[in-house]
């Protein structure tokens, strides 16, 4: 069974956490504070991990931090659970190293799908996104001055390496491969995050707008990334 480590210094949501997902199957685990959780974590080896921001001693975000800089930790999926919607806080948790983030008070299904597609995502590679992606693995995607190499996961921006996280390369690599094509929000959550229920698209907007800082010469007038409102996005293809 998968185990899943809860965060969380309010007993109420920790008890709330810990009732629906026993009844899901899952093994759950908690602690109350950041310096608990890493003295655990190790030992616990938990496939998921559930992390409030606002905790005591050690808050979210350096937790985070520390995880991604253990070997051990680097893939295991980490959801925020926050209080705070501000776009900087989203952003700067993604940033870190989050796989995801849920804003309290949150919708207990909403959460369970987005575990789920979480755990779907760690237990294997991901399958090929649409059919027009390259199936060569150690493909080279060009796009004007932006240029991404599959195998060794690294994207080149007018000559100069970019750092990007995980889903933020996801996101750039099917755009990519389908450039001039609109991919809609909703395919876009599906295929980079598995997520197969009607949940908040934000994630997607929240990656795109970052993504975007990190690419474009003018993140305001984006020259590669387009929108197409009310719909989704598009890799421009004339130059």
């Amino acid at each position: 069974m998968k185990k899943i480590f809860i965060i969380e210094d309010d007993e109420e949501i920790t008890g709330l956490l810990k009732f629906n997902l026993k009844q899901q199957g899952y093994v759950v685990v908690s602690a109350t504070d950041g310096h608990e959780a890493l003295s655990r974590l190790q030992e616990e080896k938990p496939d998921l991990i559930l992390l409030d921001i606002m905790l005591p001693e050690v808050d979210g975000y350096d937790i985070c931090r520390t995880l991604r800089s253990w070997d051990n930790f680097k893939k295991t999926p980490i959801i925020m659970l926050t209080a705070k919607s501000e776009e900087f806080d989203v952003v700067l948790g993604l940033e870190l190293g989050a796989d995801d983030y849920v804003i309290k008070p949150f919708s207990v299904r909403e959460l369970l799908s987005r575990i789920k597609a979480q755990l779907r995502r760690t237990e294997g590679p991901p399958e090929d996104i649409l059919p027009q992606e390259a199936q060569n693995k150690d493909t080279t995607l060009e796009v004007g001055e932006i240029r991404l190499k599959t195998a060794e996961y690294q994207v080149f921006v007018r000559k100069k390496q970019v750092n990007l996280t995980h889903k933020e390369f996801e996101l750039l690599k099917i755009l990519m491969s389908n450039k001039g094509r609109v991919l809609k929000r909703d395919l876009l959550l599906e295929k980079i995050w598995g997520y197969d229920t009607d949940i908040d698209t934000r994630t997607v907007d929240v990656h795109i707008r970052f993504l975007r800082q990190k690419i474009e010469e003018d993140p305001a007038n984006p020259r590669y990334i387009k929108t197409t409102r009310g719909v989704g996005y598009f890799i421009e293809t004339n130059y």
